[in-house]
């Protein structure tokens, strides 16, 4: 299924390399105003063009807007927004047909849809189809703004190398610091490792992975369901659509395996006429509800799996197996680009309990 939410739905639609990637969106009032050069900042944050150390793909990805928006306000129909894929090259997956790529989708997708699928560029299980939900993520995050929810994700991790980022920093801040960088991390001195071990992978032809860490602040008290659709349920949902997350955790998250609940639960106190918690290890979530603190999760990326080295494969008509270099133009770190989606992923799951919840008209 290509589809999620409900108060704020999306539907993602397109393929690598099909003629487009995008979305459609229910859910957004008529009247709403959308400031277009917002959700196509959104979209230049993703771009791989003029990082040195993204794929070499050159997509422009011009925002392209089919309908429900009339001079940057919402007309209460399904917002439905594209860009083109224009830098195509099929050659290196035709050649792959039947020799299935270790660590990608094309073995259980040939499998379960037949030997037709597309599978170039990775069809509809590449990280291109995330185009979709960072623009969905740009929409929703001008309406949670405008009632004082604000949302920063940020690289923590890239290969073992951990940022500092301080629980008191402010997602201005913790913005104003990550965009300084290539990586997308507020740490510097982390940043700069963080590029070097890119950079080193990349010459051994191999890849590296991370974690990004996401933070939002400004959720109404309340917000969530028990459950199902509990924050954490409906964040999970959308940030596992994410290809390449392979696990998620919320506040002090697998850390609280090792604590007891004396040092795990979190103390409450007044702070003026406001009730928050002298510690955030339930990262602002307590049975599925907003509790005011900051929400905070925290994703774990692979390493890319198409890589330069040699890999062990099988050939699917000779029934053999045999060696396998995948060519083409590949991140040899997925996490940098995917920051702006994961933030987008925030945004379209609290936008989803708001709407639904009746926090957001």
């Amino acid at each position: 299924m290509m589809s999620a939410g409900s108060g704020y739905r999306l539907t993602i639609v397109g393929s690598s390399h099909g003629p487009e990637v995008g979305v459609s969106i229910s859910g957004v009032p008529a009247g709403t105003v959308v400031a277009l050069d917002l959700i196509q900042a959104h979209l230049d944050r993703r771009r791989p063009v003029g990082r040195r150390l993204a794929t070499k793909r050159q997509e422009e990805d011009r925002l392209v807007v089919d309908s429900g928006i009339v001079a940057g306000i919402a007309d209460g129909r399904d917002i439905r927004m594209h860009v083109a894929n224009e830098d195509i090259q099929r050659g290196p997956y035709d050649r792959l047909r039947d020799t299935p790529r270790p660590g990608h989708a094309d073995f259980p997708a040939r499998v379960r849809y037949g030997p037709d699928v597309d599978l170039s560029g990775g069809g509809i299980f590449s990280g291109r189809m995330t185009v979709g939900l960072v623009i969905a993520g740009a929409i929703a995050s001008q309406m949670l703004q405008r009632r004082g929810v604000d949302i920063s994700s940020f690289t923590r991790s890239v290969g073992g190398i951990l940022a500092t980022v301080g629980a008191d920093l402010s997602i201005g801040e913790i913005r104003r610091r990550r965009d300084m960088n290539e990586v997308g991390c507020p740490d510097p001195e982390a940043a700069a490792r963080m590029e070097e071990a890119i950079a080193m992978a990349r010459k051994d032809g191999d890849s590296v992975g991370g974690t990004i860490e996401t933070r939002i602040v400004g959720c109404p008290i309340g917000l969530g369901e028990p459950f199902f659709d509990s924050i954490e349920s409906t964040v999970a949902r959308l940030a596992f659509s994410v290809p390449a997350v392979k696990g998620i955790e919320f506040g002090s998250g697998f850390r609280a395996g090792e604590m007891r609940g004396s040092a795990h639960n979190d103390p409450f106190a007044w702070e003026g006429d406001r009730v928050v918690t002298r510690t955030n290890n339930a990262g602002g979530i307590l049975g599925g509800l907003a509790t005011g603190m900051p929400i905070v999760f925290r994703v774990v990326v692979k390493p890319t799996s198409s890589i330069a080295r040699p890999q062990q494969t099988v050939n699917l008509v000779t029934h053999r197996t045999q060696e396998l270099v995948v060519t083409g133009r590949h991140d040899p770190c997925i996490v940098p680009r995917a920051v702006v989606v994961l933030e987008s992923v925030a945004a379209c799951a609290v936008a989803d309990l708001a709407i639904s919840g009746g926090f957001l008209p």
